[in-house]
């Protein structure tokens, strides 16, 4: 594929604000993350918890998904802003009780403790993601998305890297409870973020914005791709950290090299990828940027089936990290493209719920999946999950020309 320069985008004023600015609510997004994503799975298996078990915890997943049930309140009532601190304090309280729950047996309770969790999670993005959205400009969605993709990655390595090693010295009571002070600092830093409200006009709608997006040329297209694009991504991640425990590693190897190394390489390839989705576009960065995220599941694949040593593992770790940080970038930038910016938490929220369904899908039997057929027969299987989105590149390459040769239908580039 022959590639074209993009044409240089105006800057305006305020520009370097704006991307610090969504560097940090996307800081304050990946925090729970990397909660949910590295250190649950580390928390449970050292406790004795089984591989079932760990993969059932993905159906905690269900507030990601169904997200766009509620994104319209926060469209219409209260400032986004509110929200996001709301929801940061509501997640510090949950970690100061989780010490005080069981960890090798997961009763219904801590259930619903953790279900809250991402619950108030979910909240928080519907809140920054609109909040971004309104707030940008076209042609910034490139460098903003590297940022945004970068500081997600940091706040997983604050949040998961930083909790589980802590672990190791002081033991995860009272990482839970520091973890928890820290949320509060970040609701604070949160209620100082600029505001970037629709007009009341618009917020009346409520569920309109989400029917009139479904109800769109080519969007039964768009969405196929959004389910599918980062679906090997999503199959492989529940299993990712049991696989370095059931490996033998410690806590310190797991939260320096699989996490604070990896998260490190995850910043920069978003910064890699931002690069790339400015300088070229966005159709050649979905294409050459979401290739490499089969290539990322194969070294694993290859690592588990030969059972390499540990620099192996090391360095399919780093390549899988970097890779997401390149595709994750252009995938945002396609999602900040099809929204409008009257109704941008809404459709947004619809956008990545569809993008997190797979993650409710498949993750449940991931640790099923694992115990029966072995770690590199599902490593495989993942690989095989990065190849159908493809297909529908081209008729989303025709949606997104449509939508730029048609103002009625622009998304967040086209309205601005």
């Amino acid at each position: 594929m022959a590639l074209a320069l993009a044409p240089k985008p105006v800057r305006e004023p305020g520009y370097a604000a704006r991307l610090a600015w969504a560097a940090v609510l996307s800081y304050a997004s990946g925090f729970p993350f990397g909660v949910y994503l590295d250190v649950w799975p580390v928390y449970f298996r050292t406790h004795g918890i089984s591989l079932t078990a760990i993969g059932a915890l993905t159906l905690l997943s269900l507030p990601w998904t169904w997200k766009p049930l509620w994104a319209p309140l926060v469209d219409r009532f209260g400032l986004r802003r509110s929200w996001a601190a709301a929801c940061t304090v509501a997640m510090a309280l949950v970690l100061f009780a989780q010490p005080l729950f069981d960890p090798s047996h997961l009763s219904p309770s801590l259930w619903a403790l953790l279900f809250i969790f991402i619950f108030a999670s979910a909240t928080l993005d519907i809140a920054v993601d609109g909040q971004t959205i309104v707030f940008l400009r076209r042609g910034e969605e490139g460098a903003a998305n590297g940022l945004r993709a970068a500081g997600y990655r940091i706040a997983v390595i604050t949040s998961g890297a930083g909790m589980v090693a802590a672990a190791d010295f002081f033991g995860w009571s009272r990482v839970f409870v520091a973890a928890g002070m820290l949320q509060i600092v970040i609701g604070l830093v949160l209620l100082r973020s600029p505001e970037a409200r629709s007009p009341a006009s618009e917020r009346r709608f409520f569920f309109a914005a989400l029917v009139d997006w479904v109800r769109r040329p080519g969007a039964a297209v768009l969405l196929a791709f959004i389910l599918l694009y980062r679906l090997g991504d999503l199959a492989i991640g529940p299993m990712v950290k049991p696989y370095w425990v059931d490996r033998g590693m410690s806590l310190t190897q797991i939260a320096t090299v699989s996490t604070t190394f990896g998260m490190v390489a995850g910043v920069v390839g978003a910064l890699t990828g931002g690069f790339f989705t400015t300088r070229f576009g966005l159709l050649p960065a979905l294409w050459i940027l979401g290739a490499t995220q089969g290539l990322s599941n194969a070294g694993y694949l290859s690592v588990a089936a030969f059972n390499a040593s540990d620099p192996w593992l090391y360095a399919a770790s780093l390549f899988e990290s970097f890779t997401l940080g390149l595709a994750g970038t252009a995938f945002l930038s396609l999602l900040m493209r099809l929204c409008d910016k009257d109704q941008a938490s809404t459709e947004y929220a619809l956008l990545a719920s569809i993008y997190a369904l797979p993650r409710f899908i498949v993750g449940p039997f991931s640790g099923a999946a694992v115990e029966r057929l072995g770690y590199a027969a599902y490593f495989a299987f993942t690989v095989a999950l990065s190849v159908p989105a493809f297909f529908f590149l081209p008729a989303v390459a025709r949606n997104l020309k449509r939508r730029t040769e048609s103002p009625a239908q622009g998304g967040t580039g086209e309205r601005s």
